[in-house]
């Protein structure tokens, strides 16, 4: 649906400061893009800092998932591997690849979230291949999906995390 080429100094600058909090008050987003299920559920993708925000809702229920440096300060915790609370499952993956392989995952996640419905991308200044991706799905039987990809550049490699995120209330 949308790229956007933000003119910000990330805060967000390192992989492994990244945390995970739930239902915390939604910090104001960068840029943000909301996706409708047609059941009158919707889910707001936001790009923060070089992290992210997603505040996913059904009739009746509210979720708010925020991966950042500041999640811990907001009472979360280090971004975990994988985790289950109630209806929410999260997974994520930090791995570091050559700087072709993170530019390439650049390109290709620009081009997808210029070319496809419920999808996010926010560039930071500097290296073009420093984005940050998310995109959503409906589940059919309710709830929401939702994946990430935080993308950290260095001199010859860089670090990609990726989280995969369901939410059934």
């Amino acid at each position: 649906m949308t790229v956007h080429l933000l003119d910000v100094t990330p805060r967000d600058v390192a992989a492994d400061a990244l945390g995970l909090v739930l239902d915390a008050p939604a910090p104001p987003a960068l840029v943000e893009v909301t996706v409708d299920d047609g059941r009158g559920g919707a889910v707001t993708l936001g790009v923060l800092g070089a992290s992210h925000v997603v505040t996913a809702r059904v009739p009746g229920h509210r979720l708010t998932e925020q991966v950042s440096c500041d999640a811990v300060a907001a009472g979360g915790r280090r971004l975990p591997r994988r985790a289950r609370v109630g209806g929410y499952e999260i997974a994520s993956e930090t791995t570091a690849v050559p700087r072709a392989e993170l530019e390439a995952t650049a390109g290709l996640l620009r081009t997808r979230a210029a070319t496809s419905p419920g999808w996010i991308c926010g560039a930071f200044p500097g290296a073009g291949s420093a984005v940050t991706a998310l995109t959503a799905q409906a589940l059919p039987d309710g709830g929401w999906t939702w994946q990430t990809w935080h993308l950290y550049p260095g001199d010859e490699e860089g670090v990609i995390v990726t989280t995969r995120s369901r939410w059934r209330p």
